[in-house]
């Protein structure tokens, strides 16, 4: 199915103190543009976060499998922060469908195949549509939280493109769950 043992698992680090290429701390309201990169060299996945002004000086150094931006927001220390390592289906649609997270047509994408795969897992529960019918709405299960994910045609060239994204972060294989 995949590389790794367990169907889209990563161990990656949480968002950064500082910006990746300037090294300036990051402040509540700052924009941060969040890169998930496969270094060429051991193809190892890394987040790498960036203050979107100086994100064009971002040299990624291996394929980006996908980007977002934010608006940075200190965070509560959560309990148990191994668990916030671990980047799973679950927590990067969460982190991407995030409606502060500015969505692009890379996360649009990545936020669409998440949501068929985490409804099929009975994580997500559908919702019907969008007033405007643009958009499915789901439930999350756990949180109870509401996320209207982008509809459209489920197409070969879809399913391509998200096997391009994965391929990035080193998926091989069948896309997970089929």
């Amino acid at each position: 199915m995949v590389a790794s043992a367990s169907p889209i698992e990563l161990n990656l680090q949480p968002l950064a103190a500082a910006c990746a290429v300037s090294g300036r701390a990051f402040s509540p309201g700052d924009r941060i543009v969040s890169f998930l990169v496969r270094s060429e060299s051991s193809g190892e996945v890394a987040r790498h976060d960036v203050l979107e002004t100086e994100s064009a000086g971002f040299d990624p150094r291996g394929p980006v499998a996908c980007r977002w931006t934010q608006v940075h927001r200190p965070k509560a220390i959560d309990g148990n922060p191994e668990r916030a390592l671990k980047l799973t289906a679950e927590n990067l649609f969460l982190a991407l469908a995030d409606p502060s997270t500015e969505q692009t047509e890379e996360t649009s994408r990545l936020v669409r195949f998440l949501a068929i795969l985490l409804e099929r897992k009975k994580v997500l529960r559908p919702r019907g549509r969008s007033a405007d019918g643009a958009k499915d709405v789901f439930e999350h299960g756990r949180t109870r939280q509401v996320f209207e994910v982008p509809s459209g045609d489920l197409t070969p060239g879809f399913f391509l493109a998200v096997q391009s994204q994965l391929g990035a972060l080193g998926f091989t294989g069948p896309a997970p769950g089929s």
